[in-house]
């Protein structure tokens, strides 16, 4: 498929963010964040709380969740000699091999072997681009077992911080059920239990794709042109049961709501011959200005990094000008970004 990029490049989503409005942590409760509400039709916008939500979600409205689980997939090794090395991983291919990002202060080669810190080894077996294949040299029972026993919860690089306790609750939404993420839905930290159970009493529909989001979501665009950009793959699974409701919400005249970007990329990949029909698999669905949307009406998503596949999403979905113009407001008004920041509706 090809898309017109109207001449955009890369530099043209950077914004100037100050360092301050980087939210390190999260609000004490999760719906105390704040909400920057656009009108895509006359590019008006307003100030509201999150919990606010309830007002502009309608009766038959289906609001489209991710419930992908975060893994504590960073951990932590060291080789023969004892120099350190990071493990962030990128996927769990089986029982006995994992795919993952290493850092470390020297270049590592294959057949390198690393010794966690219950002193399980791993051995490097194949290296592709920024991606290490590794098995395990020491039997272990389940990937995701040793993973909660000594992962630490992956947060992301631009919070500068080490993973605390109360990031393995946080940094996780509450209706995540399918594990296989290595970075949060982040738009769906803001819901809870009870502004669930409101949204579900006002007969708003509820729905959950899953897309494991990988740490490819992370990554600069070392391209200048958008149409270089080789989009990361990651795995989705849009059910016929959440499709023949998608149908049906169409039907009634009333709108699909995606939280998250993750949620857009899966149901526009699911949408992709102009239909909605079950998906499973990978998907490196790239998503900017020029895009023809089949399937959201409207989206919750929290603010961006500059220059990031995810600006770009929400760029195409409600218009360059339009979400850039927004984003200088929200820094006017001091909004808090990025993972565990506040968050942005455009219905």
């Amino acid at each position: 498929m090809t898309l017109s990029s109207f001449n955009y490049s890369v530099a043209d989503f950077f914004y100037d963010l100050p360092s301050e409005l980087i939210a390190a942590y999260p609000t004490q409760q999760r719906t105390d964040s704040r909400l920057l509400c656009l009108n895509k039709q006359t590019e008006t916008i307003e100030h509201k709380k999150f919990k606010d939500i309830l007002a502009l979600i309608n009766p038959g409205d289906l609001l489209v969740l991710n419930d992908t689980k975060v893994i504590p997939a960073r951990l932590f090794a060291h080789k023969p000699t004892g120099g350190k090395v990071e493990i962030l991983i990128e996927r769990i291919l089986d029982e006995n091999r994992i795919l993952a990002h290493l850092k470390s202060s020297k270049s590592l080669k294959i057949d390198t072997q690393l010794h966690l810190e219950n002193e399980i080894r791993l051995e490097i077996t194949n290296r592709a681009e920024s991606l290490f294949e590794l098995r395990f040299l020491d039997k272990v029972d389940s990937t995701l077992a040793l993973l909660n026993t000594i992962g630490h919860m992956p947060l992301p690089p631009y919070l500068q911080r080490p993973d605390e306790n109360f990031d393995k609750e946080r940094y996780q939404t509450i209706f995540a059920q399918t594990p296989g993420a290595v970075a949060a839905p982040t738009a769906g930290l803001h819901f809870d239990e009870e502004l669930l159970a409101q949204l579900r009493d006002k007969g708003v529909n509820i729905a959950f794709i899953t897309l494991h989001v990988g740490s490819g979501t992370f990554q600069p665009i070392r391209t200048e042109k958008l149409e270089d950009h080789l989009m990361h793959s990651e795995t989705v699974t849009v059910s016929a049961a959440v499709c023949e409701k998608i149908a049906e919400t169409k039907r009634q005249g009333k709108r699909v709501i995606a939280v998250g970007t993750t949620t857009v990329r899966s149901l526009e990949t699911a949408a992709i011959n102009g239909f909605i029909e079950p998906f499973e698999g990978e998907t490196k669905l790239f998503i900017y200005p020029g895009f023809s949307f089949h399937c959201v009406d409207a989206l919750i998503t929290n603010f961006h990094l500059p220059k990031s596949t995810l600006l770009m999403l929400v760029c195409a979905f409600a218009g360059y000008k339009s979400i850039m113009q927004t984003y200088q407001q929200a820094i006017a008004h001091q909004y808090r970004f990025f993972s565990y920041g506040d968050a942005l509706w455009v219905g």
